[in-house]
């Protein structure tokens, strides 16, 4: 099912040498800088690598984070800030700001902005994979874990590692609090669709699927309201692709709502519930070309072209003919002249983001080789220093669209 989740861009980067002349003063030193040059080069080519899978990605960031954290944890025993986590200028873009970097000279910085990158590939992954042609029960699971784990990752930034910036993130950035609530909740509600679509493909119960739809439109409506302060330019594409998955699963809740109050012979009820299904359904059919039409960063979804999408307007119509026949054969009830509340709680199924942690410091970093790191003999020259190497967007591999089988997740 390609093309069925929007996906922001991947931030930017510009190369960093890791080069400390004088400081690293041991061929331990050296080595760590090295290694710190060689694994974030390695790291940044996977994000393009569409052979690159949730291991090769786990065992990059690790190789990488454990020797980045050498520059953040304190080692030679104290609460001090450790001495390197200032040594060293990182700049990236933001997904929605278009290629103007922001810069930071701290080792935090270059940590959330990496593994807000990471977080952002395995959303990537999880989409490139739902759109295959026929997905396997295994690789619809890789799906709803990738989608979960970007979540934790998101999550655990937001609340752990973004607060100890120095500086804090400007407004409409990435790392500010409403973009990062938008990813964990984007992540947590992609997460339910998968469960959903499960829960379709194996003819669960209509009350729980009813109830999972209810669940993941309020998250998307979370996820809407969440960014109605920033800026239109840069947040409206993304906010228009919330607010049509949102009125879609809102169909989705009254429409099987609907399969519930008849089988519990409310047909009035039942019926009432339908023609709100068919509203929502309208509504999200429009908002699919609103948000074709609105400019903005990311990949242009096409929900409406889906079987999925298109599926469930066969659906609501046949429910409610088959409602309006047993109606007038049958139950004869009057039809309300307003739409059911829908106080539906989901009991099942409900997508919680797995913990992000960083991976264990390396051996290399130990306090002896730490201390043989000199910020006294740093270069002196100013005009030694190379000069700002451009932040070149990512060209990232195109997603091409396969033959869609309806079968998103079966």
């Amino acid at each position: 099912m390609a093309h069925w989740f929007h996906r922001n861009p991947l931030k930017a980067t510009a190369p960093v040498s890791f080069n400390f002349y004088g400081v690293a003063g041991s061929p331990s030193a050296n080595k760590i800088c090295n290694d710190l040059r060689t694994n974030r080069a390695r790291l940044l080519e996977m994000f393009t690598d569409v052979t690159c899978n949730p291991e090769i990605m786990k065992n990059a960031t690790d190789a990488y984070f454990s020797l980045l954290q050498g520059f953040i944890t304190a080692l030679d025993g104290t609460t001090q800030e450790n001495k390197m986590r200032f040594i060293q200028n990182f700049r990236w873009t933001d997904t929605l700001q278009g290629n103007t970097p922001s810069a930071q000279q701290d080792a935090v910085f270059e940590l959330v902005s990496m593994a807000f990158n990471v977080a952002l590939w395995y959303t990537k992954f999880a989409s490139r994979l739902a759109g295959k042609e026929n997905v396997t029960e295994a690789e619809a699971k890789d799906v709803h874990r990738s989608l979960k784990v970007a979540a934790g990752i998101f999550k655990t930034l937001k609340e752990v590692h973004i607060p100890r910036l120095i500086t804090p993130a400007e407004k409409g950035r990435d790392l500010e609090p409403r973009a990062m609530d938008a990813y964990i909740i984007q992540c947590q509600a992609e997460a339910q669709e998968v469960t959903i679509a499960r829960a379709i493909e194996l003819k669960h119960n209509a009350t729980l699927i009813a109830a999972l739809a209810f669940e993941t439109a309020n998250f998307y409506q979370k996820a809407d309201h969440t960014l109605n302060t920033l800026e239109p330019e840069c947040s409206g594409k993304w906010r228009k692709y919330f607010e049509l998955k949102q009125h879609f699963y809102m169909a989705y809740a009254y429409c099987y709502n609907g399969q519930t109050l008849l089988a519990s012979d409310k047909c009035g009820e039942a019926i009432r519930s339908l023609q709100e299904a068919e509203k929502c359904y309208s509504r999200a059919e429009a908002l699919c070309k609103e948000y074709r039409q609105t400019k903005g960063p990311g990949s242009t979804a096409k929900p409406s072209e889906q079987l999925f999408f298109l599926k469930l307007g066969g659906l609501i119509k046949n429910t409610l003919e088959k409602c309006q026949r047993e109606n007038g054969f049958i139950y004869f009830h009057k039809v309300p002249a307003e739409a059911p509340d829908l106080e539906l709680k989901a009991s099942y199924g409900l997508a919680e983001p797995i913990a992000f942690e960083l991976p264990p410091l390396s051996e290399q970093c130990t306090p002896e080789v730490y201390a043989t790191f000199d910020l006294t003999k740093g270069a002196k020259n100013d005009k030694a220093k190379p000069k700002e190497a451009e932040v070149k967007p990512v060209k990232e591999p195109d997603l091409k669209p396969q033959k869609d089988t309806g079968c998103v997740i079966s």
